[in-house]
């Protein structure tokens, strides 16, 4: 077995994670589309930053996560 590897409690560290940023980042949409519908009382442009935040959370960043993290060769 290659010892270079990540154990197997780093990997599920790892795992929860990238559940999390993805979590998080749905979170920021909703906040995002609350600022919209008068639900919190903030600017529109930090509705429209939540949003933009809220998206390259929960789709860009586990992605490069999971690249950065990989065992594989083809990075």
């Amino acid at each position: 077995m290659d010892d270079r590897g990540p154990t197997e409690a780093q990997s599920r560290q790892r795992f929860m994670l990238i559940n999390f940023m993805r979590i998080a980042g749905v979170v920021m949409i909703l906040a995002g589309v609350a600022v919209f519908n008068d639900a919190l009382p903030l600017p529109d442009w930090a509705g429209i930053l939540l949003l933009v935040l809220g998206m390259v959370e929960t789709f860009v960043t586990p992605t490069l996560l999971a690249r950065i993290w990989s065992t594989n060769e083809k990075r």
